[in-house]
């Protein structure tokens, strides 16, 4: 009987997260090893059982026959392409139809008149928004920027023969 409770002692222990053991009394160096073995044996445990998983699919294989496993893998293939082409149908519906992305993810049917019903019925309850505007650059307004006379120039060459004309005429005076 004194096992017994030890044992459960031991595991409630080792239950505790790093949290708890923060909030409990110091345990001492006893106390530490203890829960460090009992972590070790619940690590290796938890080990065993995914081997012991990995070896009883193993077992349940090993008595299937080479066309079961077939028959398995290409059901399993047949359910994904039907959801393939199913996604395939749903979408070149919503496409047609001119759908949002957050319309096409709620067509329900089975085929393409249903699809095409439900597309319809979406529609009517919930209109898409008018289209915006494609947004065009402005145009050059041509009363802004400068005025420069076209037989004058606009270059440094030119304002700079402009001051020196400036210049000479004030030293002059």
């Amino acid at each position: 009987m004194a096992e017994d409770t030890s044992t459960i002692e031991a595991e409630q222990g080792s239950a505790t997260g790093p949290d708890e053991q923060a909030s409990q009394p110091d345990l001492g160096d006893a106390g530490k090893r203890a829960l460090q073995e009992e972590r070790r044996k619940a690590r290796d445990a938890a080990k065993r059982a995914a081997d012991l998983e990995a070896r009883l699919k193993d077992y349940e294989d090993r008595d299937k026959s080479e066309a079961e496993k077939t028959a398995e893998r290409l059901a399993d293939a047949e359910k994904r392409a039907s959801a393939a082409e199913q996604r395939a149908l749903r979408l070149e519906v919503a496409a047609a139809k001119g759908l949002t992305p957050g319309q096409a993810k709620r067509l329900v049917g089975a085929t393409r008149e249903e699809l095409e019903a439900d597309a319809d019925d979406i529609l009517a309850t919930f209109p898409t928004a008018p289209a915006v505007p494609e947004r065009k650059a402005p145009k050059p307004d041509p009363s802004q920027g400068s005025r420069g006379e076209a037989g004058k120039g606009g270059s440094v060459a030119a304002g700079m023969a402009l001051y020196q004309q400036k210049h000479q005429k004030t030293t002059a005076t």
